[in-house]
């Protein structure tokens, strides 16, 4: 055991305390040699030491500090194993050699924790030379980078567009649009909008906003944006560096220290008139000029304050700014939504400019209104069908992700659609020639004003959208009627249903709702269905369905009329699609399941976010509002015998980087070959000998389907041959944006017609369009169908449920002769005060629909109503009232 750890003989008469008082002080500072030391060499502590008792540990200690000891003694020659003394080598050197280290770290003369905390000396000196190291570094970064020069700046180039057999339709973007003016040709009140708006203190500020870099930099941690909070000096640099325009913090801080040597080297007003002439304000205008003349159709020194207020807000984004709207960009992003918010920061912008000195008062009351903009596109190069065509390549480029909003304004992109140019102009040219063969808004202002027309083709084959009519003229009209419109489909749903019952069978009214696939029946077009009017439908398991108020829904047919041989009105699914009897597919989705129905749509091709009214009966007669683009897409997948592709518009894509997108082709198997091959077959009876005749291509087979909607407000024709699916559809619709409550119209009278029918404009629209577009193409065949299913329904219906309700007699004994206007003991809810019938209106005679409770006159073969109420009917399961136009497009959507 060590000897100061051993512990040492109390001396005799007093203790350790006597002790310590009779010894003295040693100038060595060695302990003295305890008790019984021989005093040899070997045993002695140090030379001619006196012997003294051992007076503990803490005073030997202290006697070692006094003599400039440490904490262990050195080891003696002849003592091996002993510690060296403090002082050694690895001990605290310096505090006993007297040499000083350059950095006292860990520090010398302390003990534990201390040892490991810097001096304040040490903590000083990194921290000084860590910032003059930053210090040294941004002087050098600052001598480097270079003011840039407005007139060298990078600028937007061309994209150019692509017809599918590769010549060039058109290039937008680009130097063609971008005009620099002097700062005397800027009014001042531009200048001072955007400087109230985005910069109070750019006259006097050193060009950049710490709070604003600290937010960016936030921002990019987090993934986001780095725009907002940033100076006009910082703006008009980020613009200048147009070739790197990427997210990190690298770019920032190179845009940090451009703006650093700009604000101090470069006068404000030159600052100020670059970045007004470089500065991007939508409808591919960069500079104040372009912008002036894209909206206004002016220069821009003749702007006034209101038209400067209102750009100064559009420079915080276009597609959400611009009062003309961009929903291609962003559904939200409708003219009605754009036109509040403009509104609302331009008044901001001209207070503030009121508040900080820059426009009277008087002068500032009176641009309380949004100023009058002008179409979006006023360039003629994208006039007719093709302003129509960039957009949807261009929104399918955003939706794909193959490049960002800000990528495409710069340009340099070269991209190619799938458009056939040949099929565009005569899909136009179709819809002229029955547009001024019949529709004459200065003779009939009443009945066919508002009326518009939409229409898409799509290859089977591939998914290719190969043509779209968007509407009359892209400069004039800029809502694509290809794409979202928000009219219901009617009755060209009627395959989807069919479609299921093929699929997935009818349930087994014995068993649970929920049933498997082996417990359900597969129906064949042969089964029969009732064609009765006003047919009580009811439920899987042949109960009446009704309401959550306890309201039955007795389904209309068209003109009021039951189809089929009394007593009974049975008549087969192929006959009741050739003559589109609505009660027939209501009672057979619900046997179905409408929640199959659904899913058949959803696997054709159609977007789940523009079905509505899934969980009522008339779900399965066209209460939702696919785009045509969607639709054509959805009957292609009938044609390629149940192989669904998703259409497209943009099948190449290829910058200075080489081929930057292609698209892939992607086969999905949406219904077995012959469940598809049936559905095409019964529809081809539609166009041989039904409501479709008038889509007969001689020599080519054709299916295909009418509809018409609720109160005559939409009218569609879809058919396909092996080679082309094509949709056309026809609408009244108000589309004034400033307008509230904007709506579709009726069309009774329209076109000289009592009423407007698939059967009727947009059959022979498709007939004109196909006839062209087929010429030259070998005639092929659809496949022979196999057989399907079960016949269902070909005995006599069962007796009558021996519990009667109150309008039995109605729905059992048959009326050969039926009224227009049927009593109806069915419970009756209050009329709206429209007194117009809705699609969720129960038991509801319209007399300005004949009396049809929602349908559709003679000859016609839309839904004639809704199957039932909702609590909280949306303008979406409605159809249009409100002017919603949203999810039924080719684009919105998340499968869009």
């Amino acid at each position: 055991m060590s000897e100061h750890r051993r512990k040492p003989p109390q001396p005799q008469g007093g203790g350790r305390a006597a002790a310590r008082r009779g010894q003295s002080g040693s100038s060595s500072g060695r302990r003295a040699a305890p008790r019984g030391a021989t005093g040899s060499s070997a045993g002695s502590y140090g030379s001619g030491a006196e012997e003294r008792p051992y007076a503990g540990r803490a005073e030997a200690r202290r006697a070692a500090q006094r003599n400039g000891g440490g904490r262990r003694r050195a080891a003696e020659p002849g003592r091996g194993g002993r510690r060296a003394a403090p002082g050694g080598p690895g001990q605290g050197g310096a505090a006993s050699s007297g040499k000083r280290r350059m950095i006292d770290y860990p520090r010398a003369g302390r003990y534990g924790w201390q040892r490991w905390v810097p001096s304040w000396k040490l903590t000083s000196g990194v921290c000084l030379g860590f910032f003059g190291s930053m210090l040294a570094a941004a002087g050098i970064a600052y001598a480097m980078v270079g003011v840039p020069d407005v007139a060298k700046m990078a600028k937007a180039q061309n994209n150019v567009y692509y017809w599918a057999d590769g010549t060039r339709m058109i290039a937008t973007g680009g130097e063609r649009n971008r005009q620099a003016v002097g700062l005397s040709q800027i009014p001042k009140a531009m200048r001072y909008a955007v400087i109230s708006q985005e910069n109070k203190t750019f006259y006097s500020d050193n060009g950049v906003d710490p709070k604003g870099i600290a937010r960016a930099v936030f921002n990019m941690a987090k993934g986001g944006e780095t725009q907002g909070g940033s100076t006009i000096t910082q703006q008009y640099v980020k613009n200048a560096m147009l070739e790197d325009q990427s997210q990190t913090i690298t770019r920032k801080a190179k845009e940090i220290l451009v703006s650093v040597k700009v604000g101090a080297e470069v006068d404000k007003d030159e600052i100020l008139e670059g970045y007004l002439n470089s500065a991007y304000y939508g409808r591919g205008a960069y500079g104040i000029q372009a912008a002036a003349r894209a909206y206004f159709n002016k220069d821009a020194v003749d702007l006034n304050p209101g038209q400067c207020a209102m750009l100064a807000a559009v420079l915080k984004g276009s597609t959400y700014y611009d009062p003309a709207g961009a929903t291609s960009l962003d559904p939200s992003a409708t003219s009605t939504a754009n036109s509040a918010r403009a509104q609302r920061q331009m008044q901001d912008t001209l207070d503030k400019m009121v508040e900080y000195g820059h426009l009277d008062a008087a002068e500032r009351a009176e641009y309380r209104a949004l100023p009058k903009v002008q179409n979006p596109r006023s360039n003629t190069e994208q006039s007719g069908q093709i302003g129509y065509l960039v957009d949807l390549a261009k929104a399918s480029l955003l939706k794909n992700n193959v490049a960002t909003k800000h990528q495409l304004d710069q340009g340099g992109y070269s991209i190619y659609t799938t458009f056939d140019k040949k099929k565009v102009e005569e899909l136009e040219g179709a819809v002229t020639k029955v547009y001024k063969a019949n529709i004459k808004p200065d003779k009939r202002p009443e009945l066919d004003t508002h009326v518009q027309f939409g229409g898409a083709s799509v290859n089977p084959e591939t998914g290719a959208i190969e043509a779209i009519y968007g509407g009359a003229d892209a400069t004039k009209h800029f809502s694509n009627n290809a794409d979202e419109t928000g009219a219901q489909v009617g009755s060209t749903f009627k395959p989807f249903v069919l479609a299921a019952a093929m699929k997935w069978g009818v349930r087994d009214p014995d068993l649970d709702k929920d049933q498997s696939q082996d417990e359900r029946t597969v129906v064949s077009p042969k089964s029969l269905y009732s064609g009765r009017n006003r047919l009580k439908i009811k439920d899987y398991d042949g109960s009446i369905w009704m309401n959550e108020k306890g309201e039955q829904w007795p389904q209309p047919n068209d003109g009021e009329e039951s189809v089929g041989s009394p007593p009974d009105y049975k008549i087969d699914l192929r006959e009741a699609m050739r003559k589109s009897v609505n009660t027939a597919f209501v009672q057979l989705g619900m046997d179905v399941g409408t929640d199959k129905v659904k899913e058949a749509a959803v696997q054709a091709g159609l977007l789940e976010s523009s079905l509505s009214g899934s969980t009522f009966p008339a779900f399965s007669i066209g209460i939702s509002d696919p785009s045509a683009i969607r639709m054509a897409g959805a009957y292609g997948t009938f044609a390629s015998s149940g192989v669904q592709r998703d259409p497209f518009s943009v099948t190449k894509v290829t910058s200075k980087k080489g081929t930057i997108y292609t698209h892939e082709v992607k086969d999905k198997r949406a219904f077995t070959s012959k469940v598809a091959d049936n559905v095409t077959d019964v529809l081809k009876t539609v166009v041989d000998k039904g409501t479709g005749t008038n889509a007969q291509l001689p020599g080519r087979d054709v299916a295909g389907k009418t509809g018409t909607t609720d109160g005559n407000k939409s009218a569609w024709f879809i058919g396909y041959t092996p080679q082309l699916s094509t949709a056309i559809t026809m609408f009244r619709f108000q589309d004034d944006e400033r307008v509230k409550n904007r709506k579709f119209l009726k069309m009774y009278g329209t076109g000289g017609q009592d009423s407007i029918h698939g059967a009727s404009f947009p059959a022979e629209i498709w007939h004109d369009y196909m006839s062209q577009a087929l010429k030259g193409t070998k005639a092929l065949r659809f496949p022979t169908p196999e057989p399907i299913g079960e016949v269902l329904h070909d005995t006599p219906p069962p007796s009558p449920s021996p519990t009667p309700t109150p309008s039995k007699s109605q729905e059992t004994t048959p009326s050969p002769t039926p009224t227009p206007t049927p009593s109806k003991p069915e419970p009756t809810p209050t009329p709206t005060p429209s007194g117009t019938c809705g699609v969720f209106e129960w038991n509801c005679d319209d007399e300005d629909d004949g009396g049809a409770n929602g349908g559709n006159g003679p000859g016609g073969d839309g839904p004639g109503g809704a199957g039932g109420p909702s609590p909280t009917p949306s303008p979406t399961v409605t159809g249009g009232e409100g002017g919603t136009r949203g999810g039924g497009g080719f684009i919105s959507g998340p499968n869009g």
